[in-house]
């Protein structure tokens, strides 16, 4: 898991936390914390694995932070945490989890010491068939007072034989008061309708709104709307506003800020609610036909692809911008 984030539990997370710590040590030794990016899962689970792995666990409903434990965790030392995830080098999109990290598990499993030990698996997702039936070994002759803590966003991805040895926890059900307010604390100077535009933009997960008010293309959106109505109406200059665009943001911001805008005008074509309320695109729905919109759509997932097998991204928003003129 990222050294960045920091173990804790969010104010919309205190229900799940006061069930675990509650019911510890008869939890079940299986784990499943589910839930879309930015519900601050991964923050949960450090705080979690924390808390089981510390030496004063039984005097308070947090880790103290100072015992011989955390500060094991805190400098990546602990003897009975094992972290497992895709390979640093391989953090493609579709990267998986190799069988052999999950067989190197055994021993450590099924192993007698003193105290407790945690596994931590993120994201569950990239466990391929290989891996996920190497796991359900596991997870069926587990050794005394272990943990496996998997993480995932979409955890119907996970074989049903895996899951169905879990027990599941969802992290992103959020009341929307609770996000409000997390959000004005963090962004007071923001305005209403800016924090609908953030939380519509994240899928309604305040963590992730927070990094989406901090991206670059957002305060860009309405800059490139307008670049974009002068290639449809005047035919002209595709390769200019392409460079700009390819100057002003990295592919990822611009390709991210790109399929919000276009998912948008999608959905004023089908009388949808659109997620960028500040914004207007009647004008630019107008210009394009569904399966012209859709098409596009496609092309960009396409070239996605292709960015990760190191095609030039300045290529892609080239071409981009060629089709979106020739309509």
């Amino acid at each position: 898991m990222q050294n960045e984030i920091v173990a804790q539990v969010y104010p919309w997370q205190q229900n799940t936390w006061e069930t675990l710590t509650g019911r510890f040590p008869q939890l079940g030794h299986g784990i499943l914390l589910y839930g879309k990016k930015g519900c601050g899962k991964e923050a949960f689970a450090k705080q979690f694995l924390a808390w089981v792995l510390c030496q004063k666990r039984d005097e308070q409903k947090q880790p103290c932070g100072e015992c011989g434990s955390c500060q094991w965790l805190k400098s990546d030392t602990h003897p009975n945490f094992v972290h497992i995830s895709t390979d640093e080098d391989n953090k493609k999109q579709n990267a998986k989890i190799k069988i052999e990290k999950i067989r190197d598990l055994l021993p450590f499993v099924q192993q007698t010491v003193d105290g407790w030990r945690v596994v931590l698996i993120e994201p569950a997702e990239a466990l391929n068939i290989a891996s996920s039936n190497a796991l359900l070994k596991t997870l069926e002759e587990p050794g005394e007072r272990i943990v496996i803590i998997l993480l995932a966003e979409h955890y119907l991805k996970l074989p049903a034989t895996i899951r169905s040895r879990m027990q599941h926890y969802a992290l992103d059900r959020i009341e929307p008061t609770l996000s409000q307010d997390y959000l004005l604390q963090h962004l007071p100077d923001s305005g209403e309708t800016q924090r609908q535009v953030l939380m519509n933009l994240a899928s309604q997960m305040p963590l992730q709104a927070i990094q989406v008010a901090n991206s670059e293309w957002l305060n860009l959106r309405q800059e490139f709307i307008h670049d974009w109505l002068k290639l449809v109406m005047q035919k002209n200059m595709p390769m200019a506003i392409a460079t700009k665009w390819n100057k002003a943001l990295s592919f990822s911001d611009f390709s991210q800020m790109f399929e919000y805008l276009l998912s948008d005008i999608i959905c004023v074509k089908l009388n949808q609610s659109i997620k960028n309320i500040d914004l207007d695109f009647g004008v630019l729905a107008e210009q394009y036909t569904l399966e012209t919109l859709f098409n596009i759509y496609t092309e960009l997932q396409q070239s996605k692809r292709f960015i990760e097998q190191n095609v030039q991204g300045n290529l892609v928003v080239d071409e981009l911008c060629i089709k979106l003129m020739n309509i």
